[in-house]
């Protein structure tokens, strides 16, 4: 694997900022006073009206947390198959973020990003990368975890110096499960995850750890009688990838203020009995294009465009931007300002054009 490449000018100003963020965390947990997070994507977070024992906010997921964040975890990102015959998977409930993006046939592929702060001890199955997960996982820093991948992905990964972890090479790092076939049967943990950071860590070969963070919400949300006023007719949003067996569904549950999630009409839960849901679901639109008969897909990560951002039941119509290939994606409002998302986990849907996408 690759020396990872030196870290870009940009990277540099985020590391003086958050060495300035942290400082003032040290000051203001030393003095009992509720302080700031580490930078947004380009703004600090509110953290006003919260309890003394929990003044401290994730970086990732923005639940309250007894402790200041003095080192921003490490995160894996898992390629994750989504074709029919991979249901249930294992694993994605955990996830902070979980990126749904179509790869051959239009068929769905998930990148499951998880906090090392997070124990899980079954991830999968782990399919093979994709270029434009990548842009995704970089933007993190993150350990980008897959089982081989097209020509173009493993060209970019060498190009990018993405910090890699490839099942081809490091087949200790994952098992293969009994009770699946072949390709379907690949899984991972975080324990192992973990050992293996360890190692490229020794070696100097993990890069350092630099990203934005999103600007959240206190509390997981609103009272449920205000969201429920908000929540009439925008209940649900459906993407199409392929066909009707790939048809995603979220769907507004004002008893917890969640999203429920559903693929194919069929609820989506976890192998171990989970149902899957989100705090917030994101559809983004952009340009997406065949490249060979294979069916393998160009798809624009950079740049904007339209966006939905669901949450407390009601649809925000917005705009996506990501600046660059290591950039924090993130969402604005028709207004410019960056939307606050709801502490808790999210699920981004790419979709090829608006027709793909149907809010309910």
């Amino acid at each position: 694997m690759p020396e990872p490449k030196s870290k870009f000018t940009r990277k540099q100003a985020i590391a003086g900022a958050i060495s300035l963020a942290l400082a003032f965390v040290f000051i203001a947990w030393r003095n009992h006073v509720t302080p700031l997070d580490l930078p947004s994507t380009n703004a600090t977070i509110d953290t006003t009206a919260v309890s003394p024992e929990l003044a401290f906010r994730d970086v990732l997921t923005g639940l309250q947390i007894a402790e200041p964040v003095d080192v921003l975890p490490r995160i894996y990102a898992v390629m994750i198959d989504n074709s029919v015959d991979a249901w249930p998977q294992s694993g994605i409930d955990k996830a902070f973020l979980v990126i749904e993006a179509p790869v051959e046939a239009a068929i769905p592929r998930l990148e499951a990003f998880f906090s090392a702060n997070v124990a899980v001890d079954k991830i999968g199955p782990v399919r093979s990368a994709r270029p434009y997960f990548i842009d995704w996982a970089n933007e993190f820093d993150a350990l980008y975890v897959h089982v081989g991948g097209s020509n173009d992905a493993l060209a970019k990964i060498l190009s990018t110096g993405t910090f890699d972890l490839n099942e081809f090479w490091n087949g200790d790092s994952f098992w293969r499960a009994k009770d699946r076939f072949a390709p379907y049967n690949t899984y991972t943990s975080s324990e192992l995850l973990s050992a293996a950071v360890e190692k490229l860590v020794e070696k100097d070969k993990a890069p350092e750890v630099l990203y934005g963070v999103w600007k959240f919400k206190d509390g997981t949300g609103e009272d449920k009688e205000a969201v429920g006023a908000k929540a009439e007719g925008t209940n649900a949003v459906s993407v199409r990838f392929n066909s009707d067996l790939y048809v995603a569904t979220w769907t507004y549950d004002l008893e917890t203020n969640t999203y429920l999630r559903s693929q194919g009409g069929r609820k989506t839960v976890t192998q171990d009995g989970t149902r899957v849901s989100a705090n917030n679901v994101v559809v983004i639109v952009t340009d997406v294009s065949v490249l060979d008969a294979v069916g393998r897909r160009k798809i624009r990560t950079t740049g904007e465009g339209k966006a939905w951002v669901l949450q407390d039941g009601a649809t925000i119509e917005a705009t996506w931007k990501k600046p660059s290939g290591s950039e924090r994606l993130a969402f604005y409002d028709k207004d410019g300002n960056e939307i606050v998302m709801n502490a808790g986990n999210a699920w981004i849907e790419v979709a090829e054009s608006e027709g793909d996408v149907t809010v309910e």
